[in-house]
Protein backbone atom coordinates (compact mmCIF):
# COMPACT_ATOMS: atom_id res chain seq x y z
CA UNK A 1 0.00 0.00 0.00
CA UNK A 2 1.00 3.27 -0.96
CA UNK A 3 0.63 6.37 1.45
CA UNK A 4 1.88 10.33 0.96
CA UNK A 5 1.38 13.25 2.35
CA UNK A 6 2.01 12.41 5.83
CA UNK A 7 4.21 14.65 8.49
CA UNK A 8 5.99 13.56 11.61
CA UNK A 9 3.22 14.37 13.05
CA UNK A 10 0.06 13.34 10.96
CA UNK A 11 -1.23 16.35 9.39
CA UNK A 12 -0.78 16.97 5.82
CA UNK A 13 2.22 17.44 4.14
CA UNK A 14 2.20 20.86 1.69
CA UNK A 15 0.66 20.08 -1.55
CA UNK A 16 -0.29 16.99 -0.30
CA UNK A 17 -3.22 15.34 -2.35
CA UNK A 18 -1.95 16.62 -5.86
CA UNK A 19 -0.39 13.46 -7.31
CA UNK A 20 -3.58 12.10 -9.56
CA UNK A 21 -5.18 8.91 -8.44
CA UNK A 22 -6.71 6.39 -10.48
CA UNK A 23 -10.49 5.85 -11.67
CA UNK A 24 -13.35 7.62 -11.21
CA UNK A 25 -13.60 10.03 -8.10
CA UNK A 26 -16.08 9.30 -5.68
CA UNK A 27 -16.61 11.52 -2.18
CA UNK A 28 -17.89 10.48 0.83
CA UNK A 29 -17.88 11.52 4.97
CA UNK A 30 -16.13 8.52 6.38
CA UNK A 31 -13.55 5.68 4.69
CA UNK A 32 -14.01 2.42 6.77
CA UNK A 33 -11.30 0.07 5.33
CA UNK A 34 -12.38 -3.75 6.89
CA UNK A 35 -15.94 -5.44 6.69
CA UNK A 36 -15.01 -7.47 10.09
CA UNK A 37 -17.72 -6.94 13.27
CA UNK A 38 -15.76 -4.03 13.92
CA UNK A 39 -15.68 -2.22 10.97
CA UNK A 40 -19.83 -3.04 10.26
CA UNK A 41 -20.22 -1.71 13.73
CA UNK A 42 -18.52 1.59 12.97
CA UNK A 43 -20.88 1.24 10.02
CA UNK A 44 -24.19 1.00 11.78
CA UNK A 45 -23.43 3.76 13.88
CA UNK A 46 -22.71 6.45 11.56
CA UNK A 47 -25.68 5.21 9.37
CA UNK A 48 -27.89 5.56 12.81
CA UNK A 49 -26.31 8.86 13.23
CA UNK A 50 -27.24 10.27 9.01
CA UNK A 51 -23.35 10.03 8.14
CA UNK A 52 -22.15 8.93 4.64
CA UNK A 53 -19.73 5.99 4.75
CA UNK A 54 -18.65 3.76 2.55
CA UNK A 55 -16.91 0.63 3.78
CA UNK A 56 -14.62 -1.65 1.75
CA UNK A 57 -13.73 -5.07 2.25
CA UNK A 58 -11.54 -7.37 0.43
CA UNK A 59 -13.31 -10.83 1.22
CA UNK A 60 -16.85 -11.92 -0.12
CA UNK A 61 -18.57 -11.25 2.91
CA UNK A 62 -18.07 -15.28 3.83
CA UNK A 63 -16.59 -16.69 6.60
CA UNK A 64 -15.31 -19.71 5.70
CA UNK A 65 -13.25 -20.54 9.59
CA UNK A 66 -15.29 -18.62 12.00
CA UNK A 67 -13.36 -17.29 15.21
CA UNK A 68 -15.61 -14.95 17.64
CA UNK A 69 -18.25 -16.60 18.53
CA UNK A 70 -19.68 -14.85 22.01
CA UNK A 71 -20.79 -11.29 21.93
CA UNK A 72 -20.52 -9.70 25.26
CA UNK A 73 -23.16 -7.78 27.12
CA UNK A 74 -22.11 -4.56 26.61
CA UNK A 75 -21.70 -5.01 22.91
CA UNK A 76 -24.85 -6.21 22.59
CA UNK A 77 -26.08 -2.70 24.35
CA UNK A 78 -24.68 -0.72 21.55
CA UNK A 79 -26.64 -3.21 19.13
CA UNK A 80 -29.67 -2.88 20.73
CA UNK A 81 -28.94 0.37 20.10
CA UNK A 82 -28.48 0.10 16.17
CA UNK A 83 -31.52 -2.37 16.39
CA UNK A 84 -29.80 -5.57 15.80
CA UNK A 85 -29.76 -7.18 19.32
CA UNK A 86 -32.58 -9.26 18.10
CA UNK A 87 -31.27 -10.61 14.96
CA UNK A 88 -27.90 -11.52 16.92
CA UNK A 89 -29.86 -13.46 19.00
CA UNK A 90 -32.30 -15.36 16.69
CA UNK A 91 -29.08 -16.01 14.44
CA UNK A 92 -29.13 -20.00 15.01
CA UNK A 93 -27.99 -20.94 18.36
CA UNK A 94 -30.46 -23.36 19.86
CA UNK A 95 -32.42 -21.45 23.16
CA UNK A 96 -31.82 -24.84 24.69
CA UNK A 97 -28.41 -25.88 24.33
CA UNK A 98 -26.02 -25.61 27.65
CA UNK A 99 -24.15 -22.56 27.94
CA UNK A 100 -21.78 -24.85 30.22
CA UNK A 101 -18.17 -24.73 30.13
CA UNK A 102 -15.86 -27.99 31.37
CA UNK A 103 -12.98 -29.53 32.01
CA UNK A 104 -12.34 -32.81 30.36
CA UNK A 105 -9.61 -35.07 29.79
CA UNK A 106 -11.75 -35.94 26.14
CA UNK A 107 -15.02 -34.76 25.10
CA UNK A 108 -17.14 -37.27 26.70
CA UNK A 109 -14.49 -38.72 29.08
CA UNK A 110 -13.38 -37.60 32.76
CA UNK A 111 -14.90 -34.65 33.67
CA UNK A 112 -12.56 -32.72 35.89
CA UNK A 113 -14.71 -29.57 36.56
CA UNK A 114 -18.01 -27.85 35.50
CA UNK A 115 -18.90 -24.30 35.67
CA UNK A 116 -22.89 -24.15 35.07
CA UNK A 117 -24.66 -21.52 33.63
CA UNK A 118 -27.87 -22.79 32.19
CA UNK A 119 -29.09 -22.01 29.02
CA UNK A 120 -30.28 -18.56 26.85
CA UNK A 121 -33.95 -19.28 27.35
CA UNK A 122 -33.39 -20.15 30.66
CA UNK A 123 -31.36 -18.34 32.78
CA UNK A 124 -32.11 -15.67 35.17
CA UNK A 125 -31.90 -12.10 33.04
CA UNK A 126 -28.97 -10.11 34.74
CA UNK A 127 -30.47 -6.89 36.83
CA UNK A 128 -27.54 -4.78 35.03
CA UNK A 129 -28.13 -5.06 31.40
CA UNK A 130 -31.26 -5.27 29.47
CA UNK A 131 -29.22 -7.31 26.59
CA UNK A 132 -27.12 -10.70 28.40
CA UNK A 133 -24.11 -12.05 26.14
CA UNK A 134 -25.44 -14.07 23.00
CA UNK A 135 -24.13 -16.83 20.63
CA UNK A 136 -23.58 -15.91 17.61
CA UNK A 137 -20.38 -16.82 15.74
CA UNK A 138 -18.17 -14.83 12.83
CA UNK A 139 -19.73 -16.78 10.38
CA UNK A 140 -23.50 -15.83 11.24
CA UNK A 141 -22.67 -12.37 12.51
CA UNK A 142 -20.75 -10.82 9.70
CA UNK A 143 -23.03 -11.44 7.07
CA UNK A 144 -26.07 -10.64 9.21
CA UNK A 145 -24.65 -7.27 9.96
CA UNK A 146 -23.54 -6.74 6.35
CA UNK A 147 -26.97 -7.01 5.22
CA UNK A 148 -28.35 -4.67 7.63
CA UNK A 149 -26.22 -1.97 6.41
CA UNK A 150 -27.01 -3.40 2.36
CA UNK A 151 -23.91 -4.60 -0.20
CA UNK A 152 -23.34 -1.90 -2.85
CA UNK A 153 -25.28 -1.21 -5.22
CA UNK A 154 -28.02 -1.36 -2.53
CA UNK A 155 -26.09 0.30 0.55
CA UNK A 156 -22.32 1.63 1.34
CA UNK A 157 -20.45 -2.13 1.56
CA UNK A 158 -18.69 -2.67 -0.94
CA UNK A 159 -16.93 -6.69 -0.98
CA UNK A 160 -14.01 -7.83 -3.02
CA UNK A 161 -12.30 -3.98 -3.06
CA UNK A 162 -9.07 -3.62 -1.47
CA UNK A 163 -7.72 -0.56 -0.62
CA UNK A 164 -4.52 -0.10 -2.37
CA UNK A 165 -3.38 3.66 -1.37
CA UNK A 166 -4.19 7.19 -0.03
CA UNK A 167 -2.68 10.34 0.55
CA UNK A 168 -3.87 13.29 2.61
CA UNK A 169 -5.14 16.28 1.40
CA UNK A 170 -5.78 19.48 3.47
CA UNK A 171 -9.50 18.86 4.44
CA UNK A 172 -9.36 14.64 4.18
CA UNK A 173 -7.68 11.94 2.47
CA UNK A 174 -7.60 10.47 -0.93
CA UNK A 175 -8.05 6.49 -1.64
CA UNK A 176 -7.50 4.37 -4.27
CA UNK A 177 -9.52 1.13 -4.37
CA UNK A 178 -9.34 -2.17 -6.93
CA UNK A 179 -12.00 -3.95 -6.99
CA UNK A 180 -12.23 -7.44 -7.92
CA UNK A 181 -12.36 -7.17 -11.12
CA UNK A 182 -9.62 -5.18 -11.18
CA UNK A 183 -12.01 -1.66 -11.49
CA UNK A 184 -10.05 1.43 -9.98
CA UNK A 185 -12.01 3.96 -7.97
CA UNK A 186 -10.72 7.04 -6.04
CA UNK A 187 -12.73 8.32 -2.96
CA UNK A 188 -12.50 11.55 -1.04
CA UNK A 189 -12.95 11.25 2.61
CA UNK A 190 -13.08 13.27 5.13
CA UNK A 191 -11.59 10.48 7.88
CA UNK A 192 -10.32 6.93 7.10
CA UNK A 193 -10.81 4.23 9.68
CA UNK A 194 -8.84 1.45 9.70
CA UNK A 195 -10.34 -1.54 11.02
CA UNK A 196 -8.45 -4.05 8.50
CA UNK A 197 -7.76 -6.51 11.22
CA UNK A 198 -4.21 -7.14 13.22
CA UNK A 199 -2.20 -6.84 10.44
CA UNK A 200 -3.68 -3.73 9.83
CA UNK A 201 -2.24 -2.15 6.47
CA UNK A 202 -3.45 0.72 7.44
CA UNK A 203 -1.54 1.63 10.36
CA UNK A 204 1.72 0.31 8.94
CA UNK A 205 1.15 2.63 6.06
CA UNK A 206 0.49 5.12 8.82
CA UNK A 207 3.71 4.30 10.65
CA UNK A 208 1.77 3.58 13.78
CA UNK A 209 3.74 0.74 15.92
CA UNK A 210 2.25 -1.98 17.57
CA UNK A 211 4.92 -3.35 20.25
CA UNK A 212 4.41 -7.27 21.34
CA UNK A 213 3.83 -7.01 25.06
CA UNK A 214 3.84 -10.50 25.40
CA UNK A 215 5.21 -13.35 23.56
CA UNK A 216 3.45 -14.74 20.69
CA UNK A 217 1.95 -17.92 20.39
CA UNK A 218 1.24 -19.84 17.28
CA UNK A 219 -1.91 -22.22 17.41
CA UNK A 220 -4.23 -24.22 15.68
CA UNK A 221 -7.76 -24.27 14.56
CA UNK A 222 -9.66 -27.27 13.60
CA UNK A 223 -13.33 -26.62 11.87
CA UNK A 224 -15.00 -29.93 12.01
CA UNK A 225 -18.43 -31.40 11.63
CA UNK A 226 -19.45 -34.17 14.33
CA UNK A 227 -22.93 -35.24 13.53
CA UNK A 228 -24.42 -37.11 16.71
CA UNK A 229 -22.06 -35.60 19.03
CA UNK A 230 -24.45 -33.31 21.12
CA UNK A 231 -27.08 -36.40 21.54
CA UNK A 232 -24.69 -38.56 22.39
CA UNK A 233 -23.16 -36.52 25.07
CA UNK A 234 -26.52 -35.42 26.95
CA UNK A 235 -26.25 -33.95 29.77
CA UNK A 236 -22.37 -34.43 29.56
CA UNK A 237 -22.55 -32.06 26.67
CA UNK A 238 -20.97 -27.72 26.77
CA UNK A 239 -20.59 -24.70 25.01
CA UNK A 240 -16.94 -25.17 25.88
CA UNK A 241 -14.84 -28.21 26.15
CA UNK A 242 -11.69 -27.78 27.74
CA UNK A 243 -9.70 -30.56 26.55
CA UNK A 244 -7.29 -31.20 29.65
CA UNK A 245 -4.55 -34.19 28.97
CA UNK A 246 -0.32 -34.91 30.10
CA UNK A 247 0.17 -34.46 26.39
CA UNK A 248 0.19 -30.74 25.91
CA UNK A 249 -3.60 -30.66 24.74
CA UNK A 250 -5.52 -28.23 27.06
CA UNK A 251 -7.30 -26.05 24.47
CA UNK A 252 -11.06 -25.67 23.90
CA UNK A 253 -13.39 -27.47 22.02
CA UNK A 254 -16.47 -25.01 21.02
CA UNK A 255 -19.62 -25.75 20.22
CA UNK A 256 -19.67 -23.38 17.06
CA UNK A 257 -23.72 -23.45 15.93
CA UNK A 258 -25.12 -25.39 18.96
CA UNK A 259 -25.85 -28.50 16.60
CA UNK A 260 -23.01 -30.39 14.86
CA UNK A 261 -20.52 -27.49 13.87
CA UNK A 262 -17.18 -27.57 16.55
CA UNK A 263 -13.59 -25.66 16.59
CA UNK A 264 -10.80 -27.16 18.23
CA UNK A 265 -7.78 -24.94 19.20
CA UNK A 266 -4.51 -26.83 20.08
CA UNK A 267 -1.41 -26.38 19.38
CA UNK A 268 0.44 -26.87 15.79
CA UNK A 269 1.89 -30.27 14.52
CA UNK A 270 2.36 -32.45 11.57
CA UNK A 271 -0.60 -34.87 13.07
CA UNK A 272 -3.43 -34.94 10.38
CA UNK A 273 -6.04 -33.05 11.51
CA UNK A 274 -8.61 -35.90 11.79
CA UNK A 275 -6.29 -37.47 13.94
CA UNK A 276 -5.88 -34.50 16.79
CA UNK A 277 -9.78 -34.16 17.04
CA UNK A 278 -10.45 -37.76 17.64
CA UNK A 279 -7.38 -37.57 20.61
CA UNK A 280 -9.78 -34.89 21.77
CA UNK A 281 -12.79 -37.26 21.64
CA UNK A 282 -13.20 -40.35 24.07
CA UNK A 283 -16.39 -41.23 21.65
CA UNK A 284 -16.86 -42.08 18.34
CA UNK A 285 -18.90 -40.15 16.03
CA UNK A 286 -18.13 -39.29 12.97
CA UNK A 287 -16.20 -36.65 11.82
CA UNK A 288 -15.97 -34.31 9.07
CA UNK A 289 -12.75 -31.72 8.67
CA UNK A 290 -13.98 -28.63 7.51
CA UNK A 291 -10.69 -26.61 7.57
CA UNK A 292 -7.22 -26.94 9.05
CA UNK A 293 -5.60 -23.37 10.09
CA UNK A 294 -2.41 -22.19 12.35
CA UNK A 295 -2.92 -18.59 13.72
CA UNK A 296 -0.43 -16.02 15.44
CA UNK A 297 -2.18 -15.31 19.18
CA UNK A 298 -0.58 -11.94 19.32
CA UNK A 299 -0.56 -8.87 22.36
CA UNK A 300 -0.28 -5.61 21.13
CA UNK A 301 -2.00 -2.41 21.74
CA UNK A 302 -1.42 0.60 19.00
CA UNK A 303 1.30 3.18 20.33
CA UNK A 304 -1.41 5.70 18.73
CA UNK A 305 -4.78 5.55 17.68
CA UNK A 306 -5.03 8.56 15.34
CA UNK A 307 -2.50 9.83 12.43
CA UNK A 308 -4.29 13.15 11.21
CA UNK A 309 -7.53 12.18 9.81
CA UNK A 310 -6.87 8.35 9.56
CA UNK A 311 -7.70 6.05 12.60
CA UNK A 312 -7.56 3.03 14.02
CA UNK A 313 -10.30 0.49 15.66
CA UNK A 314 -10.84 -2.95 16.62
CA UNK A 315 -7.67 -5.49 15.58
CA UNK A 316 -5.77 -2.99 13.66
CA UNK A 317 -5.59 -1.03 17.41
CA UNK A 318 -5.28 -3.89 19.65
CA UNK A 319 -4.89 -7.78 19.33
CA UNK A 320 -5.72 -10.15 22.43
CA UNK A 321 -5.88 -13.31 23.59
CA UNK A 322 -9.25 -14.52 22.96
CA UNK A 323 -9.06 -16.00 26.75
CA UNK A 324 -12.01 -13.94 28.45
CA UNK A 325 -13.86 -13.09 24.88
CA UNK A 326 -12.51 -9.40 24.91
CA UNK A 327 -11.48 -8.79 21.80
CA UNK A 328 -14.69 -7.93 19.66
CA UNK A 329 -16.16 -6.39 22.78
CA UNK A 330 -13.25 -3.77 23.30
CA UNK A 331 -13.99 -3.06 19.13
CA UNK A 332 -17.56 -2.67 19.37
CA UNK A 333 -16.80 -0.35 22.30
CA UNK A 334 -14.44 1.74 20.10
CA UNK A 335 -16.77 1.95 17.30
CA UNK A 336 -19.51 3.23 19.58
CA UNK A 337 -16.81 5.80 21.08
CA UNK A 338 -15.42 7.01 17.49
CA UNK A 339 -18.96 7.05 15.86
CA UNK A 340 -20.23 9.76 17.81
CA UNK A 341 -17.21 11.47 18.07
CA UNK A 342 -17.10 11.59 13.78
CA UNK A 343 -20.69 13.15 13.85
CA UNK A 344 -19.70 15.67 15.67
CA UNK A 345 -16.63 16.46 13.91
CA UNK A 346 -18.53 16.52 10.52
CA UNK A 347 -21.62 18.55 11.83
CA UNK A 348 -19.11 21.26 13.03
CA UNK A 349 -20.14 21.38 16.82
CA UNK A 350 -16.98 19.60 18.26
CA UNK A 351 -14.44 21.04 20.12
CA UNK A 352 -10.45 20.86 18.87
CA UNK A 353 -9.96 17.80 21.40
CA UNK A 354 -13.10 15.55 20.81
CA UNK A 355 -11.46 13.23 18.32
CA UNK A 356 -8.48 13.05 20.44
CA UNK A 357 -9.86 11.84 23.41
CA UNK A 358 -10.64 8.94 21.45
CA UNK A 359 -7.16 7.56 21.97
CA UNK A 360 -7.23 9.01 25.33
CA UNK A 361 -10.28 6.66 26.42
CA UNK A 362 -10.49 3.79 24.70
CA UNK A 363 -6.49 3.00 24.49
CA UNK A 364 -6.41 2.18 28.40
CA UNK A 365 -9.47 -0.41 28.38
CA UNK A 366 -7.60 -2.18 25.37
CA UNK A 367 -4.39 -2.82 27.71
CA UNK A 368 -6.59 -3.66 30.63
CA UNK A 369 -8.57 -6.02 28.32
CA UNK A 370 -5.15 -7.29 26.84
CA UNK A 371 -3.55 -7.94 30.40
CA UNK A 372 -7.22 -9.49 31.99
CA UNK A 373 -7.17 -12.13 28.93
CA UNK A 374 -3.36 -12.95 29.12
CA UNK A 375 -4.23 -13.65 32.81
CA UNK A 376 -6.84 -15.88 31.31
CA UNK A 377 -4.02 -17.69 28.98
CA UNK A 378 -1.49 -18.57 31.83
CA UNK A 379 -4.44 -19.78 34.02
CA UNK A 380 -4.81 -22.52 31.58
CA UNK A 381 -1.26 -22.63 30.05
CA UNK A 382 0.91 -22.86 33.43
CA UNK A 383 -2.04 -25.81 35.38
CA UNK A 384 -0.10 -28.38 36.34
CA UNK A 385 -1.11 -31.80 34.85
CA UNK A 386 -0.09 -34.85 36.76
CA UNK A 387 0.95 -37.90 34.04
CA UNK A 388 -1.18 -40.34 35.80
CA UNK A 389 -4.39 -38.22 34.70
CA UNK A 390 -5.43 -40.33 32.12
CA UNK A 391 -5.32 -43.97 34.01
CA UNK A 392 -8.70 -45.83 35.34
CA UNK A 393 -6.64 -46.60 38.32
CA UNK A 394 -6.61 -45.17 42.09
CA UNK A 395 -3.73 -43.40 41.10
CA UNK A 396 -5.72 -41.41 38.10
CA UNK A 397 -8.82 -41.14 40.00
CA UNK A 398 -6.55 -39.20 42.50
CA UNK A 399 -4.86 -36.99 39.82
CA UNK A 400 -8.23 -36.40 38.13
CA UNK A 401 -9.81 -34.71 41.75
CA UNK A 402 -6.55 -33.01 42.57
CA UNK A 403 -6.65 -31.35 39.37
CA UNK A 404 -10.28 -30.35 39.73
CA UNK A 405 -9.77 -28.80 43.28
CA UNK A 406 -7.23 -26.61 41.70
CA UNK A 407 -9.54 -25.68 38.57
CA UNK A 408 -11.97 -25.01 40.64
CA UNK A 409 -9.61 -22.87 43.41
CA UNK A 410 -8.25 -20.80 40.69
CA UNK A 411 -11.14 -18.70 40.24
CA UNK A 412 -11.89 -19.83 36.09
CA UNK A 413 -15.45 -18.41 36.16
CA UNK A 414 -13.80 -14.93 35.82
CA UNK A 415 -13.18 -15.95 32.26
CA UNK A 416 -16.80 -16.88 31.40
CA UNK A 417 -18.29 -14.33 33.51
CA UNK A 418 -16.85 -11.38 33.76
CA UNK A 419 -18.63 -8.27 34.11
CA UNK A 420 -16.35 -5.93 35.19
CA UNK A 421 -14.37 -6.48 31.72
CA UNK A 422 -17.40 -5.56 30.17
CA UNK A 423 -18.72 -2.73 32.78
CA UNK A 424 -16.15 -1.29 34.63
CA UNK A 425 -14.02 0.71 32.72
CA UNK A 426 -13.89 4.66 33.35
CA UNK A 427 -13.00 6.98 30.73
CA UNK A 428 -11.23 9.61 32.40
CA UNK A 429 -10.04 12.44 29.57
CA UNK A 430 -10.70 16.28 29.21
CA UNK A 431 -14.20 15.42 28.22
CA UNK A 432 -15.38 14.39 31.41
CA UNK A 433 -16.26 16.49 34.62
CA UNK A 434 -14.37 14.81 37.18
CA UNK A 435 -16.44 14.86 40.62
CA UNK A 436 -15.34 17.88 42.77
CA UNK A 437 -13.90 17.56 46.26
CA UNK A 438 -16.10 16.18 49.26
CA UNK A 439 -18.77 15.06 46.18
CA UNK A 440 -18.60 10.88 47.66
CA UNK A 441 -19.50 8.02 45.92
CA UNK A 442 -22.20 6.06 46.70
CA UNK A 443 -21.08 4.00 49.89
CA UNK A 444 -22.25 0.45 50.75
CA UNK A 445 -24.52 1.69 53.58
CA UNK A 446 -27.00 3.66 50.26
CA UNK A 447 -25.70 1.08 47.72
CA UNK A 448 -28.66 -0.56 45.60
CA UNK A 449 -28.99 -4.48 46.75
CA UNK A 450 -29.52 -7.11 43.87
CA UNK A 451 -31.89 -9.95 44.17
CA UNK A 452 -29.78 -12.16 46.56
CA UNK A 453 -29.30 -9.45 48.81
CA UNK A 454 -25.72 -8.77 47.98
CA UNK A 455 -24.22 -5.15 47.07
CA UNK A 456 -23.86 -4.66 43.11
CA UNK A 457 -20.61 -3.86 41.68
CA UNK A 458 -19.61 0.03 41.86
CA UNK A 459 -20.49 0.46 38.01
CA UNK A 460 -24.22 -0.33 38.68
CA UNK A 461 -24.93 1.58 41.67
CA UNK A 462 -24.10 5.15 40.66
CA UNK A 463 -23.94 7.36 37.86
CA UNK A 464 -20.35 7.71 38.00
CA UNK A 465 -18.13 10.38 35.78
CA UNK A 466 -16.41 8.27 32.98
CA UNK A 467 -18.25 5.12 33.46
CA UNK A 468 -21.60 3.76 31.25
CA UNK A 469 -24.85 4.93 32.79
CA UNK A 470 -26.64 2.57 34.23
CA UNK A 471 -29.03 0.47 33.18
CA UNK A 472 -32.73 0.74 34.83
CA UNK A 473 -35.95 -0.75 33.40
CA UNK A 474 -38.42 2.26 33.13
CA UNK A 475 -41.60 -0.04 31.57
CA UNK A 476 -41.34 -3.21 30.68
CA UNK A 477 -38.59 -3.91 27.61
CA UNK A 478 -37.69 -0.15 27.82
CA UNK A 479 -33.98 1.16 29.63
CA UNK A 480 -32.75 4.07 30.67
CA UNK A 481 -30.19 3.22 28.06
CA UNK A 482 -32.51 3.40 25.19
CA UNK A 483 -32.89 7.02 26.14
CA UNK A 484 -29.34 7.73 24.93
CA UNK A 485 -27.58 7.74 22.20
CA UNK A 486 -28.80 10.58 19.50
CA UNK A 487 -27.79 13.70 21.80
CA UNK A 488 -26.62 14.45 25.30
CA UNK A 489 -29.17 13.62 27.05
CA UNK A 490 -29.67 15.38 31.11
CA UNK A 491 -31.30 13.70 33.40
CA UNK A 492 -33.32 15.34 36.24
CA UNK A 493 -35.75 15.33 38.94
CA UNK A 494 -39.77 15.59 37.82
CA UNK A 495 -40.39 17.80 40.43
CA UNK A 496 -37.92 20.12 38.94
CA UNK A 497 -38.54 23.57 37.64
CA UNK A 498 -39.09 24.35 34.21
CA UNK A 499 -36.94 26.44 34.03
CA UNK A 500 -34.07 24.89 35.56
CA UNK A 501 -32.75 23.43 32.65
CA UNK A 502 -33.00 26.41 30.35
CA UNK A 503 -29.38 27.71 30.70
CA UNK A 504 -27.83 23.92 29.71
CA UNK A 505 -30.56 23.71 27.01
CA UNK A 506 -29.27 27.30 25.61
CA UNK A 507 -25.73 26.97 25.90
CA UNK A 508 -25.91 23.72 24.65
CA UNK A 509 -28.27 24.69 21.29
CA UNK A 510 -25.25 28.17 21.09
CA UNK A 511 -23.16 25.41 20.42
CA UNK A 512 -24.90 23.58 18.22
CA UNK A 513 -24.23 20.42 20.40
CA UNK A 514 -27.75 18.28 20.76
CA UNK A 515 -29.06 18.06 24.11
CA UNK A 516 -32.19 16.71 25.35
CA UNK A 517 -33.42 17.11 28.78
CA UNK A 518 -35.19 14.19 30.00
CA UNK A 519 -37.84 14.29 33.64
CA UNK A 520 -37.37 11.05 36.08
CA UNK A 521 -40.50 10.49 37.77
CA UNK A 522 -40.49 11.26 41.44
CA UNK A 523 -39.55 8.41 43.92
CA UNK A 524 -38.40 6.73 40.50
CA UNK A 525 -35.81 3.87 40.73
CA UNK A 526 -33.59 5.98 38.61
CA UNK A 527 -32.69 8.58 40.81
CA UNK A 528 -32.18 5.91 43.61
CA UNK A 529 -29.81 4.15 41.38
CA UNK A 530 -27.89 7.03 39.63
CA UNK A 531 -27.14 8.58 43.11
CA UNK A 532 -28.01 12.09 41.86
CA UNK A 533 -30.55 14.49 40.19
CA UNK A 534 -28.81 15.84 37.69
CA UNK A 535 -26.40 13.70 35.15
CA UNK A 536 -25.46 14.26 31.90
CA UNK A 537 -25.02 11.34 29.67
CA UNK A 538 -22.97 11.50 26.25
CA UNK A 539 -24.15 10.14 23.00
CA UNK A 540 -22.01 6.94 23.61
CA UNK A 541 -23.75 6.14 26.73
CA UNK A 542 -21.23 7.68 29.19
CA UNK A 543 -21.33 10.34 31.81
CA UNK A 544 -19.88 13.36 31.37
CA UNK A 545 -21.24 15.52 34.69
CA UNK A 546 -23.38 14.65 37.68
CA UNK A 547 -24.66 16.97 40.35
CA UNK A 548 -27.16 17.96 42.99
CA UNK A 549 -28.25 21.02 41.44
CA UNK A 550 -27.97 22.08 37.58
CA UNK A 551 -24.63 22.97 36.06
CA UNK A 552 -23.56 26.40 37.51
CA UNK A 553 -22.06 27.39 34.50
CA UNK A 554 -23.33 25.37 31.65
CA UNK A 555 -21.52 27.00 29.25
CA UNK A 556 -17.84 25.58 30.23
CA UNK A 557 -19.69 22.17 30.62
CA UNK A 558 -20.63 22.23 27.12
CA UNK A 559 -17.27 23.42 26.29
CA UNK A 560 -15.86 20.91 28.31
CA UNK A 561 -17.58 18.18 26.99
CA UNK A 562 -17.33 18.61 23.25
CA UNK A 563 -13.94 18.88 23.45
CA UNK A 564 -13.68 22.63 23.79
CA UNK A 565 -12.48 22.90 27.53
CA UNK A 566 -9.20 24.39 28.76
CA UNK A 567 -7.31 20.97 28.97
CA UNK A 568 -8.03 20.81 24.72
CA UNK A 569 -7.02 23.98 23.37
CA UNK A 570 -10.37 25.43 24.36
CA UNK A 571 -11.69 28.54 26.35
CA UNK A 572 -11.14 28.61 30.11
CA UNK A 573 -14.41 28.75 31.66
CA UNK A 574 -15.73 32.55 32.86
CA UNK A 575 -17.00 30.60 36.59
CA UNK A 576 -17.04 27.48 38.43
CA UNK A 577 -19.09 24.18 37.18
Amino acid sequence: MTVTGRTAHGGPEEGAGSRPLPGPVEETEVLIVGGGPVGLALGLDLAWRGVRFVLVEAGDGRIGHPKVSTVGPRAMELFRRWGVADAIRGAGWPPGHTLDVAWVTAVGGHELHRLRFGTAAGRRPPAHTPEPEAICPQHWLVPLLTRRLGVRPDGPVRLGTRLTGFDRTPDGVRAALTDAAGARTTVRARYLVGCDGAASPVRKACGIVSPERHATRTLRNVLFRAPGLGALLGGRAALVHFVTEPGGLRYPLRAMDGRDLYRLTCPPGPAEALRVVRRALAVDVPVEILSDADWHLTHRVAARYRDGRVLLAGDAAHALSPSGGFGLATGIGDAADLGWKLAAELAGWAGPGLLDAYETERRPVALAGLEESHRNLRRTLDRKVAPALLEDSPRGEEARAELGRRIAASDPRREFDAPDAHFAHRYRSPLIAEAAPGDAEAGPEDAPRGPDGRDEPDWHRAAVPGGRAPHVWLAPGRSTLDLFGRAFTLLRPEAADAGEADGAARAFADRRVPLRVWSAPPGDEVRQRYGYPYVLVRPDGHVAWRGHRPPADPGALADLVRGAGPDTGGPPPEGGG
